[in-house]
């Protein structure tokens, strides 16, 4: 694994720099057989990007020309349709309504991604990192880091159902959030994360008991970064490229919740650490997702 400026910036900060050397080691390219079986059982994918720039307002993210906002979208399926079609190489059968932010990026040959496969029913997540190729039916990611991720703060669900999906019209959108957002905000257990740096992209899980996340005001969020593997890759990230996106996802209704905007870490004399998000824009989509999962057990992890 080899860590770029910004990620080095954070390891030296907290004093984890040769941790996160070791714990770097465990970062490949190739996709093992285990990771492979894994993905055959998932029936979603969250995936991380900027939106490309230039283009119509909706092929940019429904931001102003050159913006390149960072989203992170979700993609559901029936267990098989995310696969290891290589031992580099993850294929994705389907895509993303042609409204969400990152349609149109799926669709650009060499896009960077962050792609996430979290299991609540076994407290297991995957993250692969890489490179778009469109595919007749689909897109494949050409994998640049493969690597799995401890279930600490992850919230575990027993089982899910699917239910009729919806149409692609039926997206809010807004410039703050609206006192039901909010709600939905501060009643989450879980959220992704997207974010960039000058040679790539990531998704990652951010996870705690309700209320965890804040809103400080209509267009400001912040939540606590609990300590994890070292890496510091998202947080790295942002000290980068403070560009970011979040999803919050109900998981009993299937209604996402969509946010992009720019992020700062800041650090406390204690040692700890707070993430504060500044909000450009929401897209709201009631019952995006088909799956509907059962009531969850918070982790034992969670402060």
């Amino acid at each position: 694994m080899t860590y770029h400026s910004g990620s080095r910036a954070i390891q030296d900060r907290v004093g984890v720099r040769d941790l996160a050397d070791h714990v770097g080691r465990s970062v490949g390219q190739g996709i093992r057989p285990v990771a492979a079986a894994f993905l055959e059982l998932q029936p979603m994918l969250v995936v991380g990007a900027a939106a490309p720039e230039g283009g119509t307002e909706r092929e940019r993210g429904a931001g102003p020309a050159g913006d390149g906002r960072v989203w992170a979208s979700l993609l559901t399926g029936e267990p098989g349709f995310v696969r290891a079609t290589g031992v580099r190489q993850m294929s994705v059968v389907g895509g993303l309504p042609a409204g969400d932010p990152l349609a149109a990026a799926l669709a650009v040959p060499g896009t960077a991604v962050g792609t996430i496969a979290l299991d609540p029913r076994t407290r297991r997540r995957m993250r692969l990192n890489g490179r778009i190729r469109p595919t007749p039916r689909g897109f494949a990611v050409e994998a640049d880091q493969v690597f799995a991720n401890c279930p600490k703060y992850l919230q575990k669900r027993d089982s899910y159902e699917t239910v009729a999906g919806r149409t692609a019209d039926t997206a809010r959108r807004g410039t703050e959030l609206t006192p039901s957002q909010r709600e939905f905000v501060e009643a989450a257990d879980t959220f992704f994360l997207a974010t960039v740096h000058p040679h790539g992209a990531d998704a990652s899980h951010r996870g705690g008991n309700p209320g965890f996340v804040r809103v400080d005001s209509p267009g400001e969020l912040s939540w606590p970064d609990y300590p994890g593997n070292s890496m510091f890759l998202t947080l790295g990230n942002l000290a980068a490229d403070p560009r970011a996106g979040l999803l919050f996802l109900d998981w009993t209704s299937g209604s996402v919740l969509q946010l992009t905007g720019t992020a700062r870490t800041e650090f406390t004399p204690d040692g700890g650490r707070t993430v504060r998000f500044t909000l450009a824009e929401a897209v709201e989509t009631p019952a995006a997702s088909p799956l509907r999962w059962s009531a969850p057990a918070y982790s034992p992890a969670n402060p």
